[in-house]
């Protein structure tokens, strides 16, 4: 005989948390520092990985979302930190043999904004010297004299030419740097008109004459190109020889200073070459043009041209970077290189390169969340080859097509000391160690965060701490006893567990946070369990609407759904919805029907493609229950229907197929179930109920629908045993189970459930054989009968009796 079960009573539907225990913890408040509470083994593993300076440790910190992951990571880190040497300072200067590859140089922390100011300083003062230096008077005068030289062997030249054309009586013209020749009569320089009235024979002497005269000429100053290049050869290396006489002393100060420094030593030799050049073709006025003089800017050129471009640069004594890059593209993370537009082109420098994460966090800790960095394949490429070459990369492949053959940059590679740590749902993780296989050499640290705490005294004196700090340094309030209580409770509900919290710690000061609003409200400083509660309903009213909908249904009868009565084959499921941050649950109609047949039980959201996977091996574990329970001397044949009534939607989880399974039996022997109970729970083929997920808001969904309907002491609900230790329930269903006006039952097995809805014995077997009118010899007689309506034994035995 099956013992009838009674309802839960008050202690078992919610943990309970000791009010005297909690003012304690107010009134001493926990004596060390709390950055983080719970998640030792995150925290060991990432103390693991911080002290692992090999290569390939680097870190997936797994967990959801509002586990506190990034808070933890960012403490440890920034403790860290502080124990790791300042990192050296990057910069690139120009390469002056091959501008497209620019050279990386580090520096100790400071130096690079030292060396910077004196190349401004210098390139200020070179500014200020040119051209005036020019204009010195040795310079002048050694100008003079290259002139001069120059001008005598023109002058001389031309003397020679000259004597032998008044030999000719013809004269030597200069004009506008032209030289030509005029006939001359009795002393006079004749004109056109005059030549033109002479006679042939003079005319022809003249054109004999003036023609041997221009021969003359340029046999004379045939070495005029050569006298001009050693002429410009000269004054060109009295400019360049000016030019390194003003900036040697300047260099050589800076060479004396940085002399420790090869990098800046190589560096400063390239420039003592390159800024006389430099200066001759920008500063010169002998070259310069006129135009646009005014708009030009010699100070801007030099330092386009000679000033180092820093990339990273820190203080003395400063910490390890840690860096959090919220957009891991492929420029934020291995740097860009700006362009211009100029004339239609496309042109840059090295003065255009900029840092990126890898370069700010370089000598430190880059912290970045794992499905953006996996969003884009180049990026993760990226990554991984700059982890095991050790070096920063910097090929754009995003530029190669929208800068086209325009000029680009091979900026020398910097190399990389950095450790990694990637924030990753639980799902991500193992797909990414599926598909590649050089992510384990690579983050070889695993952070795992758990979804709960254990709820020891030390744990609940944490959370209290916490949660007043909290309160002290952003909110500005105070909590209660009784307040402090209710956060407990919501952390049990929010891990649906009555010895573990949730390790959604967000999540509590969030409702702190919005319960502070109400405090406001009212006027006062110190936040109550009312205020909790009035956070908790105006949230639950704010993303309700859904919910509300859904039992407005019921009430105006769209959605069929009894609460009191009996019928044959018709239970009520409790089912939970997922919508977005919100959960509720709600009751749903499921019913079977049987006939004869060899069909088996067939799942109608299943052949409808409703049914998911996991609500479908529910289903069909039916078949296995009832094959074992009671098709042990004969063939299982039948056709039975199961289908939850007025659902349109996708259905996932076998937490219906304790109901399906009641349901089925009823149909099967034609008692009625009691309308009043809703149950949940899976099976397996044995017939043991197992314990499933939302318990509380399906409670809570099918108490609302009782309470709008009014509660009369039959309602309540059935759950798996195993559920126990999950119920956190709302007081209003405490106290009404407490008045007896709302029932919740814990079953371990499907006979106990039957009994429950139908109110008859289950029966067990004792000899091979069910007690009559038990529920189970009544299913084993039905499901008999059909087999053998199906088989055609009946018919053979109903031939046999009439032929006798």
């Amino acid at each position: 005989m099956t013992k009838k079960l009674a309802p839960l009573s008050q202690d078992a539907l919610a943990p309970t948390v000791s009010l005297s225990h909690v003012q304690t913890c107010i009134q001493n408040p926990y004596p060390e520092s709390l950055s983080f509470i719970g998640q030792k083994r995150a925290q060991t593993a990432l103390d693991f990985a911080l002290g692992m300076e090999l290569p390939g440790y680097n870190v997936f910190v797994m967990g959801e979302a509002a586990l506190g992951r990034f808070t933890m990571v960012k403490d440890k880190l920034e403790a860290h930190s502080k124990t790791r040497q300042t990192p050296k300072e990057w910069l690139y200067v120009n390469n002056y043999e091959d501008h497209r590859e620019p050279i990386a140089m580090f520096m100790q922390a400071g130096q690079s904004k030292e060396l910077a100011d004196d190349i401004d300083e210098f390139l200020d003062e070179v500014a200020d010297t040119f051209p005036a230096a020019f204009d010195n008077p040795g310079y002048q005068r050694k100008k003079k004299s290259i002139d001069r030289h120059f001008d005598n062997k023109y002058d001389a030249a031309l003397n020679a030419v000259e004597q032998l054309a008044a030999d000719k009586s013809v004269a030597l013209l200069e004009e506008n740097n032209q030289v030509g020749f005029a006939p001359v009569v009795n002393g006079k320089q004749l004109d056109d008109a005059e030549f033109a009235a002479l006679d042939e024979k003079m005319q022809s002497h003249f054109f004999e004459a003036i023609e041997g005269l221009e021969d003359a000429l340029i046999e004379a100053l045939i070495e005029l190109p050569r006298w001009k290049r050693e002429s410009s050869e000269k004054l060109r290396n009295l400019k360049k020889s000016t030019v390194e006489i003003a900036t040697k002393p300047l260099i050589k100060t800076l060479e004396h200073k940085y002399a420790n420094h090869i990098g800046v030593v190589r560096y400063l030799k390239d420039l003592r070459i390159e800024i006389v050049d430099a200066v001759l073709e920008w500063l010169d006025d002998d070259i310069s043009s006129e135009e646009g003089k005014d708009d030009f800017d010699s100070k801007g050129m030099l330092s386009d041209f000679f000033a180092p471009n820093i990339l990273i640069e820190y203080k003395d004594g400063d910490a390890a970077p840690v860096v959090y890059e919220p957009n891991p593209t492929f420029g934020n993370i291995f740097g860009k290189v700006e362009y211009a537009a100029s004339q239609g082109n496309l042109i840059t420098s090295y003065r255009s390169i900029q840092a990126g994460a890898l370069h700010r966090a370089n000598g430190g800790y880059l912290i970045m969340d794992a499905d953006k960095v996996l969003a884009n394949p180049q990026v993760w490429d990226g990554l991984k080859l700059s982890l095991k070459t050790h070096q920063i990369k910097n090929d754009l492949p995003y530029q190669d097509n929208s800068v086209g053959s325009s000029f680009t940059l091979r900026p020398q590679l910097i190399p990389l000391d950095v450790k990694i740590i990637l924030l990753g749902s639980r799902d991500l993780y193992y797909t990414i160690g599926e598909y590649d296989e050089e992510f384990a050499e690579l983050f070889r640290v695993l952070a795992d965060f758990d979804y709960y705490l254990p709820s020891s005294d030390k744990m609940q004196y944490q959370f209290i701490s916490k949660v007043q700090e909290y309160c002290d340094t952003t909110l500005s309030c105070t909590l209660t006893a009784d307040a402090l209580s209710r956060l407990l409770k919501f952390s049990y509900r929010q891990a649906e567990h009555q010895t573990k919290l949730s390790a959604r710690f967000a999540d509590v000061l969030e409702l702190v946070a919005e319960a502070s609003f109400y405090t406001k409200q009212d006027n006062e400083t110190e936040i109550t369990a009312e205020h909790i509660d009035e956070a908790i309903v105006g949230k639950q009213y704010r993303t309700g609407q859904l919910s509300e909908n859904m039992l407005s249904d019921i009430k105006e009868g769209h959605t069929l759904i009894a609460t009191q009565g009996s019928a044959v084959g018709k239970v009520n499921g409790l089912t939970v919805l997922h919508i977005g941050d919100t959960a509720f649950g709600t009751p749903a109609r499921i019913t079977a029907t049987v006939y004869a047949g060899a069909d088996g039980v067939i799942d109608v959201e299943r052949e409808a493609e409703l049914g998911k996977a996991i609500h479908s091996k529910g289903v069909m574990l039916l078949t296995g229950y009832l094959g074992n329970k009671y098709a042990q001397e004969f063939s299982l044949t039948l056709s039975a229907n199961i289908a939850i009534e007025q659902s349109y939607g996708y259905i996932d989880g076998d937490s219906a197929s304790l109901a399906e399974l009641c349901g089925l039996i009823s149909a099967i022997t034609q008692l009625p179930i009691n309308q009043s109970l809703a149950l949940t729970g899976s099976i397996n083929q044995h017939g043991e109920v197992q314990a499933v997920g939302g318990v509380n808001e399906k409670i809570e969904g099918f108490f609302k629908l009782c309470k709008m309907r009014g509660l009369t002491g039959e309602q309540g609900v059935i759950i798996p045993r195993s559920n126990l230790v999950n119920l956190v329930l709302d007081d209003e269903i405490i106290i009404a189970s407490e008045a007896g006006r709302f029932n919740i039952y814990a079953v371990e097995t499907v006979d106990e459930a039957l009994n429950l809805l139908t109110g008859v014995e289950a029966g067990e077997l004792i000899q091979g054989q069910y007690p009559e009118s038990s529920i189970n010899a009544l299913a084993l007689a039905r499901l008999q009968h059909i087999a053998d309506v199906v088989n055609g034994e009946d018919k053979e035995e109903d031939s046999d009796k009439e032929s006798q």
